[in-house]
């Protein structure tokens, strides 16, 4: 069968199955939407609370007591945080990259199923225009059939067409808004874990050099007393 044969026949079918796949689209976009808005509205923390108890741990010297309270949040701040204390004795430097590796996994947790969103805000005007072609294609049949005249049918067909563009930009609008609105939430809570975990990483380097070398290979001295000797 020729191509056109086959492309004419899909046409035939008009317009309206297009606007039942943005329909299911729609939905499916929706479903995740809500998903994503409880997910991250579940693991959020009063940041600001959280970072005072732990830092006054840590202040203390009680590193695996900030720990605990991180874990006991359910914030993702406090597990990229926490993850840079799973092991004090290790150094600053550890600590970063285990925060780092643990805000990555983060990001992708948080990001999960956000590219349907994305996708479909980018391409459901596309279907919208796909379905405004097939209905162009069938009012062009419905004028030749009509021998040039204007009928109710024609009509019909070009209103048809025009709806599938509208469906298209109507699906597509919320789609994108959310997927930027939750983009937007997600950085800033990877950088707000950012922040955190820097001054959690201050802190763990403050307390390193707190006890500093006399001289090599002798025994480490508490800064402390080495500046009242001084003084």
């Amino acid at each position: 069968m020729d191509i056109q044969m086959k492309i004419t026949s899909l046409a035939g079918l008009g317009a309206t199955w297009v606007m039942w796949v943005l329909l299911g689209l729609s939905v499916g976009g929706l479903a995740i939407a809500l998903e994503r808005a409880i997910y991250l509205a579940l693991r959020r923390d009063n940041l600001r609370k959280l970072k005072a108890e732990v830092l006054a741990f840590l202040r203390k010297g009680d590193a695996a007591a900030a720990r605990a309270r991180l874990l006991e949040s359910r914030s993702f701040e406090a597990k990229v945080v926490a993850a840079g204390l799973e092991a004090p004795a290790d150094g600053a430097a550890a600590a970063e990259e285990r925060m780092g590796g643990a805000a990555q996994l983060a990001k992708l947790s948080m990001e999960r199923r956000l590219a349907f969103l994305g996708t479909l805000g980018s391409n459901a005007p596309f279907l919208g225009l796909l379905g405004t072609v097939i209905g162009i294609v069938r009012a062009f049949h419905e004028l030749n059939g009509a021998a040039g005249r204007v009928t109710a049918g024609l009509m019909s067909e070009v209103g048809e067409a025009l709806v599938a563009t509208a469906v298209g930009i109507l699906v597509a609008l919320p789609a994108i808004a959310a997927y930027n609105y939750f983009m937007r939430i997600i950085k800033a809570r990877i950088t707000r874990a950012d922040a955190f975990g820097k001054e959690v990483l201050a802190m763990l380097k403050a307390e390193r050099t707190a006890t500093v070398p006399f001289v090599s290979g002798a025994p480490k001295v508490d800064a402390v007393l080495i500046s009242r000797r001084v003084a």
